[in-house]
């Protein structure tokens, strides 16, 4: 009986993130982009990455707090950027077909290189101390700054962006739908649109947005552990695999909306720039308030540093890919990248067979 309710808590849970997401985060973050006069990689890379990876980082949170569930953050963070890079890049191709400027994709690479070899030189000795975990805030830090100048640096122009009624196109199809089901999901979108502010409130909307995606990672995080210890898998399997596909539905939503619009490059901005802020901010900030009192954090690598060799090589697969395509992807693309984390899944779900 509590599989079955910690089973409905976590797809409930699922189910939620995708509507904030979809019908609340994109709209709001489209609204401060234009008021800050953000360009849409620029956006994609800094505003959509942070909001939508606050899931990886409350989970990454709750989880180091949680005796004995530290590896399930870890875990999380890295299964969620293995998850961004293969899926959410290979979703957004499949949607539509995209020319990609390439300055901001190498940019993005050079940092989630950096990130990724900072990861693999703090989980060497198997503990985080204090100035590692400064290491990856101080990244992050150059990273945004990086973010803000590159255009000086390289040149390039714009995704223009094609206005497709997202919203709306969803609203009607719910409309149309007179089943259980639809009534009910219809009865949860109208509750959510009066708990959230209206829409000429569009700071107070990305704020709530971002509360209500950290309590529902609460639940995923709650039930995931119940799930675990009911089916005694390990706490890092759980991370890397169902807390890590959970944990990034705002991301995936966010980007198959912005590349029906036809900003590709946003689209692959937030998905690599979501990789930067799960390693560098998501591990970090959660490691810094722990390490500055003095105390040192074991890190459980078993699972782990194979999957964090896999994120390397799959950057340099996607950033390979683009080039001998001359930076374009298309649905071919995205069957090969879905395909490909596919098998990572059955791998890591073998392992504890």
């Amino acid at each position: 009986m509590n599989l079955v309710l910690y089973l409905l808590a976590l797809l409930a849970s699922f189910y939620l993130l995708a509507v904030v997401c979809d019908r609340y985060f994109v709209f709001s973050l489209d609204k401060i982009a234009l008021k800050l006069n953000m360009n849409s990689d620029m956006a994609g890379a800094t505003l959509m990455a942070v909001g939508s990876s606050a899931p990886e980082l409350f989970v990454s949170f709750i989880a180091l707090f949680k005796p004995g569930n530290e590896a399930m953050g870890a875990g999380t963070i890295v299964g969620s950027a293995i998850f961004n890079i293969l899926v959410i890049i290979g979703a957004s191709a499949m949607v539509r077909k995209a020319f990609i400027a390439w300055q901001p994709v190498i940019r993005d690479v050079i940092f989630y290189s950096l990130s990724i070899i900072l990861l693999i030189y703090s989980f060497w000795d198997g503990k985080i101390v204090l100035l590692e975990s400064i290491a990856f805030l101080a990244l992050y830090g150059v990273y945004i700054i990086a973010v803000l100048q590159w255009r000086k640096i390289l040149p390039y122009k714009d995704d223009e962006k094609e206005p497709i009624e997202v919203l709306e196109e969803g609203e009607d199809k719910e409309q149309k739908n007179k089943s259980a089901l639809g009534k009910f999901l219809n009865g949860i979108n109208l509750v959510l649109d009066f708990i959230f502010p209206k829409e000429d409130k569009y700071w107070l909307v990305f704020i709530v947005s971002i509360a209500s995606i950290a309590g529902l990672s609460w639940v995923l995080v709650e039930s995931a552990v119940g799930i675990s210890v009911i089916l005694h898998v390990p706490a890092v399997i759980i991370g890397l695999t169902v807390l890590a596909a959970g944990t990034s539905i705002p991301d995936l939503i966010s980007s198959m909306i912005v590349a029906r619009q036809g900003r590709g490059g946003m689209a692959i901005s937030n998905a690599i720039g979501s990789n930067i802020f799960d390693i560098l901010i998501g591990l970090g900030l959660p490691w810094f308030i722990i390490t500055v009192g003095g105390k040192v954090i074991p890190v459980v690598t078993e699972n782990l540093n194979s999957s964090i060799i896999l994120l390397f090589a799959t950057v340099l697969a996607v950033l390979g890919f683009l080039m001998a395509k001359k930076w374009h992807i298309n649905k071919l693309a995205g069957i090969g990248l879905i395909s490909i984390y596919i098998g990572y899944l059955l791998w890591n779900i073998f392992q504890v067979l």
